[in-house]
């Protein structure tokens, strides 16, 4: 039962549990419960770590949704 159970888990998480040769089953589900938590954790903790140093570097996108180049200068280039 516990050789089909971790057939059947997500590569990264048998990697994990695979070499522990855990044979008893609610263990190996704990376990494996574990770690998918703790996956999604690091996860979203690296995408908000990633999005934080995005915006802090004032990095965006040069364009607008019509491809046309966002003025830079701030005045909207009227009064010239």
């Amino acid at each position: 039962k516990c050789v089909k159970f971790e057939n059947g888990l997500r590569p990264d998480i048998k990697q994990l549990i695979g070499f522990n040769d855990i044979r008893d089953f609610s263990t190996l589900v704990n376990k494996s419960r574990i770690c998918d938590k703790d996956g999604k954790a690091k996860a979203n903790y690296y995408k908000a770590e990633n999005d934080k140093r995005g915006n802090d570097l004032g990095r965006g996108k040069p364009y607008d949704k019509k491809g046309k180049k966002v003025d830079e200068g701030g005045s909207g280039g009227k009064g010239k």
